[in-house]
């Protein structure tokens, strides 16, 4: 599939330090109309098996989080993610790509270095939020996992506020960059992320229902 060829060839040439410029110009080419099942590195397909491995984690105990804490936690991930987004789109005019169609690897041709510091420090945000929300790992992982669904959900929704992007669930983009690249269609995080969420709702009900 030619869609699939595409992904594998965009993650290889991230991993050198001269593709990047053809991964800013493959990236997205094929990214509408074409379903791509799979994400680049196979691994990050993996990525289903979080939520869904939590949740069976969860269930027998069930997760003592109130609704005011996963409500006030979403709220600060929903921000975070919309303001995030508005940040992507500074650094694009910083790099001078604003008058640019937006594709999803531009800025690791211009800052990388910085791309990179921007994914970590939001993992750290996330962490540190989850650890202020709960006591216990069983908790904090939950409260990490709620926020980050909500993050990435709402990143996505803060770009297309702000430059109309992505203009499909198809539209291929660079998912992540630590350790390596990871490059998928848009449907896929989302998916993840709203598998997430379902997973969290559903082991905290399970516990309010047994009470």
């Amino acid at each position: 599939m030619q869609v699939n060829k595409t992904a594998r060839r965009n993650a290889q040439l991230l991993l050198s330090a001269s593709g990047v410029r053809d991964v800013v110009r493959n990236c997205g080419r094929y990214g509408m109309g074409n379903l791509q099942m799979l994400a680049t590195p196979w691994w990050v397909n993996l990525a289903v098996v979080v939520p869904i491995g939590s949740y069976f984690l969860w269930r027998k105990k069930g997760l003592f989080i109130t609704w005011p804490h996963l409500f006030y936690a979403a709220l600060f991930a929903i921000g975070f993610g919309i303001n995030e987004a508005i940040v992507v789109v500074y650094l694009r005019a910083a790099a001078g790509l604003v008058s640019d169609v937006y594709q999803p690897a531009q800025l690791l041709g211009t800052l990388p270095r910085t791309e990179v510091f921007r994914e970590a420090a939001t993992i750290l945000m996330l962490i540190g939020v989850s650890f202020l929300a709960a006591k216990s790992p069983r908790e904090r992982w939950a409260f990490f996992l709620w926020t980050f669904a909500f993050w990435d959900i709402f990143y996505y929704v803060g770009l297309w506020l702000a430059i109309q992007w992505p203009p499909s669930f198809l539209t291929e983009d660079v998912l992540f960059l630590i350790p390596v690249p990871w490059i998928a269609q848009v449907w896929f995080p989302v998916s993840i992320s709203l598998l997430t969420i379902g997973a969290v709702l559903a082991a905290r009900i399970r516990k309010a229902v047994s009470q």
